[in-house]
């Protein structure tokens, strides 16, 4: 093993998070740390990671449970396509694998929802087979140990970061190392104000012996995110629904998949809010509104554009629900919709109608 790596690992073990995760190697419990850590941190991660294996304890477990149990189980953890794939690949785990996860990077990246960096992750670090890994935290340690000047957003200094963090495995500790390498990463060699004195790899840091290592890694400017507004409605029933909402589900296969909502939709050029609303209800529902007060207008981010969501009261005026472009639908009351897996924005208008109830609960 080079001096490199001996440092690296010499630091690890020394100041490596006791996280839940590390205490034992079941696979199942680190391919599900893995994929939570996905666009989350530590911190929110853990909370989230017990709860989950409380309610799925077992890769079987998780395999038979309803889709719905598992995105409300998921709830507030966001990028919720993590929780269908994980699911998904826990079914085919489960039928076609004799519910043990493969344990090669290739035969694991068959699985919904597992790319390069996860298969790697979960092969070396459950499996001990000498992978590499390749997540945010490791391009910013590599483009600053060997003061890498390209684009890490083109393909082909991508190519070149997973050569040599390939390069790199140490044949004998490839889990330790690669968890090593991401821990350096998020607690060290952070994006702003790297912590360089304290690094272990200083002495190794082409960058930082540059004076560079804020510059790296290099990539191009993000074009400017798109927004637009959206309108929701609180439709409230009549008849044996008065004292319920109307709630849809969200079609599987699109953003915020299997999630429910408050349905509405995006506002086109010329429209009103309310007219969006109304035709927007029109379409997916199949039913006519009156729409009333606003009720809360929320910001929220998306990964490629953000939103904001104005949520009006309306009354149900005409035309039963049916499935136009919702997956389903349900009359609810206030109280009944803990029972189901709302998204950020949506969970902001319950909580909004939760501080003026009108005779819901």
């Amino acid at each position: 093993m080079d001096t490199f790596a001996a440092d690296l690992l010499d630091w690890f073990y020394t100041h490596r998070a006791d996280l839940p995760w590390r205490r034992e190697r079941d696979p199942y419990h680190v391919w599900l740390s893995e994929v939570m850590l996905q666009q989350t941190q530590v911190g929110t991660v853990v909370g989230y990671y017990e709860r989950f294996l409380a309610r799925f304890p077992t890769l079987a477990a998780l395999a038979a449970a309803p889709l719905g149990d598992v995105l409300k189980v998921w709830e507030g953890l966001g990028y919720y396509s993590r929780a269908r794939n994980l699911h998904r690949a826990a079914q085919i785990v489960v039928a076609e694998y004799d519910g043990e996860l493969p344990r090669t990077a290739a035969e694991l990246q068959r699985l919904p929802g597992i790319g390069r960096y996860t298969a790697g992750a979960v092969a070396s670090i459950a499996f001990g087979q000498n992978v590499p890994v390749l997540d945010g935290n490791v391009i910013r340690v590599l483009t600053r140990l060997y003061n890498i000047e390209e684009d890490i957003s083109q393909q082909g200094t991508r190519r070149r970061l997973w050569a040599l963090a390939e390069s790199l495995v140490p044949a004998d500790r490839a889990g330790d190392y690669n968890e090593a390498l991401m821990e350096l990463g998020r607690l060290i060699c952070r994006p702003r104000r790297p912590q360089c004195d304290r690094c272990p790899l200083r002495q190794h840091c082409q960058a930082y012996r540059e004076g560079l290592q804020e510059q790296r890694p290099v990539r191009r400017r993000r074009p400017r995110t798109p927004h637009y507004d959206v309108a929701a409605g609180v439709i409230y029933g009549t008849g044996s629904n008065a004292s319920r909402i109307l709630i849809a589900q969200r079609p599987v296969d699109g953003v915020l998949g299997g999630l429910w909502e408050f349905p509405g939709g995006k506002q086109e050029a010329g429209e009103t809010l309310p007219e969006t609303l109304a035709r927007e209800l029109e379409e997916e529902l199949g039913i006519m509104v009156e729409v009333g007060e606003p009720v809360v207008r929320v910001k929220h981010a998306f990964t490629h554009f953000r939103i904001t969501l104005h949520a009006y009261e309306c009354r149900h005026t005409g035309g039963r629900p049916v499935k136009r472009g919702v997956a389903d639908f349900a009359w609810v009351t206030l109280a009944e919709m803990a029972n189901y897996a709302f998204g950020k924005a949506d969970r902001q208008i319950i909580a909004a109608l939760l501080e003026r109830p009108r005779q819901l609960l």
